[in-house]
């Protein structure tokens, strides 16, 4: 137990390395990523679950009486970002299916890990997983909209069923933190923090591996186009994130930078679940690249993330 610990607070210590490094080890070794296929779903929850059992629920619930501030936010990211990445594209001579699936991504609503990931960073988690239940509760119905409106795409999503699996994963989640919090006092939660922050980027990794399944050989295949493809998600989601964090800046600096994380790190596996058949192959490529930008630029941006935090208000 005692070396389990030691390693989750290694891996809390280079949280950020490790989940560039696990992204990249599922692309550059395709058996790993087959084999941590299973891992997609805990890898999904485990983080959330985490993130519920750290987080002030005070904050939580502060943010859960604004409901026109998540409702704000989630209008920004669901309507103006695919509608703002849709004109943008305009001045782009990109392959249709490229141009598609950038639109889309700005479309959906942010990664369930967000929180997590808003944890490891120092952001603000809290308002992350307040957005990420409304954003992911709406997007059914503001997806089609959008694709249909911005794209001429017609997506039939079967919304019962899809809010009883919302339900039953954000519930489910919701209702594991509650339970470990009344057996895990506070003070261990607080003293213990860079230990959940190993075991959430431990989960976090297999979910990168898992994802990255199949992707090595498409890259094989067609390496121009994958090139093309991931170099186009680093950009949007640069873009995205930038003026995301511009959008909210009245909110706080912390806040702010939390609204660009979450509006370039958008969820695309929910995307590709609504899009069943309808999605072109060479769209569902960009999607799996562009996971890699997901996992790399928290790494990356660490340094912008850390000035802009401790830079004095004004």
């Amino acid at each position: 137990m005692r070396v389990l610990h030691r390693v989750f607070d290694f891996l809390g210590q280079h949280a950020t390395l490790f989940l560039a490094g696990g992204v990249l080890l599922g692309l550059l070794v395709p058996p790993l990523a087959a084999l941590a296929r299973p891992m997609l779903i805990p890898g999904l929850l485990i983080p959330l679950v985490i993130a519920l059992l750290r987080l002030d629920w005070d904050a939580l619930a502060a943010y859960a009486r604004r409901p026109g501030l998540a409702a704000l936010i989630a209008a920004g990211l669901l309507l103006g970002s695919p509608a703002l990445m849709w004109l943008a594209l305009k001045a782009f001579s990109l392959p249709p299916a490229l141009a598609q699936g950038l639109t889309l991504m700005a479309a959906a609503s942010p990664i369930v890990s967000s929180a997590a990931i808003s944890l490891i960073l120092g952001l603000d988690a809290a308002l992350a997983v307040v957005v990420i239940v409304v954003t992911t509760a709406l997007m059914p119905f503001s997806l089609p909209t959008m694709a249909l409106w911005l794209l001429g795409l017609e997506i039939d999503i079967d919304v019962s069923t899809f809010m009883l699996r919302l339900a039953l994963m954000v519930g489910g989640a919701f209702a594991a933190a509650l339970a470990l919090r009344r057996v895990v006092p506070r003070q261990q939660l607080e003293a213990n923090a860079r230990m959940f922050d190993g075991a959430s980027v431990a989960t976090l990794v297999l979910f990168a591996l898992a994802i990255m399944d199949g992707v090595a050989a498409v890259a094989l295949a067609r390496p121009g186009y994958v090139v093309l493809v991931t170099f186009s998600a680093f950009c949007a989601n640069i873009a995205l994130q930038c003026l995301g964090t511009l959008a909210a800046l009245r909110l706080g600096m912390r806040s702010a930078l939390t609204v660009g994380l979450m509006s370039g790190n958008c969820n695309m596996g929910l995307v590709m679940v609504a899009l069943a058949d309808k999605a072109d192959f060479d769209v569902i490529v960009f999607f799996a690249m562009a996971q890699i930008p997901m996992y790399m630029l928290p790494a990356l941006l660490g340094p912008v993330y850390r000035r802009l935090l401790a830079a004095p208000p004004g």
